[in-house]
């Protein structure tokens, strides 16, 4: 059982919005004389740094936020930096409301095992004050007897650092410009300069010149420019150092429309048709108004692209991919309307507009809505997916259906009573009544399923995959 952990708490920024008062807080700082600070310093020291990695490069990151309000004259010492970033700095605790909604993948990491033993990486939502979601990682162990073993993680947390220049394709660029209604004659010129594979530099740089010649400027050029940043902004590079335990690891929200959360992040294992494995993640961002489905990209768990997932048919949440092409396309499960399962194909993972309806709300357990609990899995029978489905009183249950492997737009199977529903102590939590999934794997003859108990915390089972499928198949009218 995984459960949240209130002591795991990262630093953020504690800024006030208000530039009087950042130049307030630092003018009391600059005031202490150099025994003062120090003596304040060794006391926040003394009491906040064994709660974290480390703590003076979280300070420093904070004080560059801040430097520009301090006189460019002003000459301080490395311990007054330290300080003036500790006054600017707070603790997050990224998990006190919750841990759920578990992904599982196989490690890129199979060293170091014995015969039919296999690591995965767990990743998980960690949800803290303000109900702000992060996506969390444990590793773990399944061994040949199917006993699992989950890495205890430490209290220390760290984000990763930000590529402060990252670079960006003008094709994908262009196409999201356009289908946004911002692809004009302003991004154009803006753009026009710019090579295939261009910086997040290049780009300001283009952006300032087309503001050159003294020319007035139209009130959408602004909008248009402001739709470039936030473009710019939403499709980032983040990395891990390669000595941080992977369950240290923390993607908090960094681009603006996920200023309140990064959900549900559905991670799959992707073999491309030259054996090369690629792990992607969709997952959607909230920034307290709107949703947008956005995708991870990493080859280690210790690199990540995110980016924003284009074209019309990328609506609404629970969108996951399958874990190869299907005859030369992208395939993915999706649910545009909030209510149906979908299946999309393109010749671009990045792109989706092409659906098909999959399937609609059948079962008693499932008559308000269904999803998807996580990427499609390859078996003998079909691509055995899990979802899930809400009934009465918004009780979400986890169910199964099966497709043919050559087509998957057919429904072979269902379950036509739940997989697993909440019972006991596992109705009470944050969401009560709710059992949920973002991705299972198979493992030596068993499938591995991860889920939530109420949005709270989670845990793994394991079942027979024959008799699972033997239940999907058995006297199904594939009709109904």
């Amino acid at each position: 059982m995984l459960r949240p952990d209130n002591a795991r708490v990262l630093i953020r920024p504690f800024i006030p919005g208000d530039p009087v008062r950042v130049s307030n807080v630092i003018r009391r700082a600059l005031a202490l004389n150099e025994a003062e600070m120090e003596m304040h310093l060794a006391l926040v020291l003394e009491e906040f740094e064994p709660r974290h990695g480390d703590i003076r490069a979280a300070w420093r990151q904070n004080f560059e936020r801040v430097k520009a309000s301090i006189s460019s004259g002003e000459v301080l010492s490395e311990a007054r930096q330290w300080y003036i970033g500790a006054l600017f700095s707070g603790e997050y605790a990224l998990e006190s409301a919750a841990l759920f909604n578990p992904s599982m993948v196989l490690d890129p990491d199979q060293s170091g095992l014995q015969d039919k033993e296999v690591r995965f990486v767990l990743s998980l939502r960690a949800t803290g004050e303000g109900h702000i979601s992060s996506i969390e990682f444990r590793s773990g162990v399944i061994g040949a007897d199917h006993s699992i073993v989950v890495q205890a993680a430490s209290r220390f947390v760290s984000a990763p650092a930000v590529n402060p220049n990252p670079t960006y394709r003008k094709g994908n660029f262009l196409h999201k410009l356009k289908e946004m209604g911002f692809e004009n004659e302003w991004s154009n010129e803006a753009l026009d300069s710019l090579g295939e594979l261009f910086s997040l530099r290049e780009l300001e740089t283009a952006m300032e010149n087309t503001t050159n010649g003294g020319r007035a400027l139209p009130s959408d050029f602004q909008r248009t420019m402001d739709c470039v940043r936030w473009l710019a902004e939403s499709n980032y590079q983040v990395h891990f150092a390669p000595t941080l335990p992977l369950a240290e690891r923390i993607i908090f929200p960094i681009s603006s429309n996920e200023s309140n959360g990064m959900e549900d992040a559905r991670f799959v294992r992707f073999v491309e048709d030259d054996g090369s494995v690629l792990y992607y993640a969709t997952y959607t961002a909230y920034n307290g108004r709107a949703i947008l489905p956005q995708l991870l990209e990493t080859t280690d768990f210790l690199n990540f692209r995110a980016l924003t997932l284009n074209g019309g048919a990328v609506q609404n949440k629970g969108m996951a991919f399958f874990p190869r092409r299907i005859r030369g396309k992208y395939a993915m499960i999706s649910r545009q309307d909030d209510e149906n399962l979908f299946l999309m194909l393109s010749d671009n993972p990045h792109f989706w507009s092409e659906t098909k309806m999959l399937r609609q709300p059948e079962q008693h357990w499932e008559m308000v809505k269904i999803g998807n609990c996580g990427s499609p899995i390859e078996t003998d029978a079909g691509w055995l997916l899990i979802t899930h489905g809400v009934g009465p009183m918004r009780k979400y249950c986890i169910g199964a259906i099966l497709l043919d492997l050559e087509d998957p737009s057919k429904v072979i199977g269902f379950l036509r009573e739940p997989l697993l529903s909440a019972v006991g102590s596992e109705r009470e939590g944050y969401v009560p009544n709710v059992v949920y999934t973002c991705g299972a794997m198979l493992h030596n003859g068993r499938l591995i399923l991860p889920y939530a108990l109420s949005d709270t915390a989670s845990t793994i089972v394991s079942m027979d995959i024959k008799e699972l499928l033997s239940e999907l198949t058995r006297s199904t009218d594939i009709s109904l």
